[in-house]
């Protein structure tokens, strides 16, 4: 018996590296799986049938159940096709893995404005649309029998959308959207028995090749050739766990795989709080200058670059 045994997933991006990675180790875990992608290129350019049918091919002779769907999840109609594709396929839908990207690197400076909208409607649309029919539908799965549903979403963010990075704004903005994305998610439909998760991976895939500046593919082997990733990572057991009922505690969380480990993020923290003498006027920015420094950033000198240490504790008032 499977974790994922009857189980019905779509992933997005799963013709290449990492997303390809969750695909095959959905099924093997039992899953009847939807292989969704476009197929085009790490910049969004172009599109190709081959790499999804690829690795539905790949869990069919491997003895699992799988479809190909070559649909852009950014096409708000294509994306309900795909919903709809997995109901029409295996019978229903119990996991979303939504994990389709590309990146478009460039200093802000030299940014184009498609630049932007390329990336943050793959990354973020690309999880909205999927998410919106994938939860129409157990809505109202929900609605008709009473109960709540059991499923699951899973979201990739990124450590860059975690912590940032110097040129990839617009990926930047796009992977931290997901994470909020996906918290928000976990509220809106935790009443109907839908989880939502977030990854933040790691592995030697074509966007981290690219993004390291390499026009080199990884070298061929006999599962991955081309642009294929030949290490997409420790994530996809972190998925696997995530889409299983393993899991049906967790929700509204977002983990980063990194090697062997596994690191938990929290949201965003208080990392102090000051409160205006009196409390009942309103602050002098010469106040807020002092206030910050003694606190926040323990009197570091004005103008030191590199960013500022925040001080553990939590909730400290600040008087003059």
């Amino acid at each position: 018996m499977g974790l994922l045994d009857g189980k019905v997933a779509i992933v997005t991006g799963a013709g290449h590296g990492v997303g390809r990675g969750h695909a095959l180790a959905l099924a093997a875990a039992g899953a009847k799986v939807v292989v969704n992608d476009l197929g085009g290129s790490a910049l969004g350019e172009g599109a190709d049938t081959t790499p999804a049918e690829a690795v539905a091919a790949i869990i069919r002779d491997r003895g699992g159940e799988a479809v190909a769907n070559y649909g852009d999840v950014s096409d708000f109609a294509g994306a309900a096709d795909m919903v709809q594709q997995a109901v029409d396929s295996f019978g229903g839908l119990d996991i979303l893995v939504n994990n389709a990207g590309i990146i478009r690197d460039k200093m802000i400076f030299n940014m184009d404005e498609s630049d932007w909208d390329a990336v943050v409607r793959v990354h973020l649309k690309g999880h909205f649309a999927p998410a919106r029919h994938a939860c129409a539908y157990w809505r109202e799965k929900s609605k008709e029998t009473g109960e709540p549903v059991d499923a699951a979403v899973v979201c990739t963010s990124s450590i860059v959308g975690l912590v940032g990075n110097i040129g990839q704004t617009n990926y930047s903005a796009a992977k931290g959207g997901i994470a909020m994305f996906t918290m928000t998610l976990a509220l809106e439909m935790e009443r109907y028995g839908v989880r939502a998760n977030c990854v933040a991976p790691s592995g030697t895939t074509r966007l981290i090749t690219l993004t390291a500046g390499s026009d080199e593919p990884p070298r061929e082997t006999d599962e991955y050739t081309d642009w294929e990733s030949t290490d997409p990572g420790n994530v996809a057991p972190l998925v696997v766990w995530l889409a299983s009922d393993l899991s049906r505690h967790v929700t509204g969380q977002v983990f980063m795989s990194s090697g062997a480990d596994i690191i938990h993020f929290q949201p965003w923290a208080v990392g102090g709080r000051v409160t205006v003498p009196g409390g009942d006027r309103k602050w002098r920015p010469e106040e807020i200058n002092t206030a910050m420094n003694s606190l926040v950033f323990s009197s570091r000198p004005a103008g030191l670059r590199g960013g500022a240490e925040f001080r553990a504790g939590g909730e400290v008032p600040w008087q003059l």
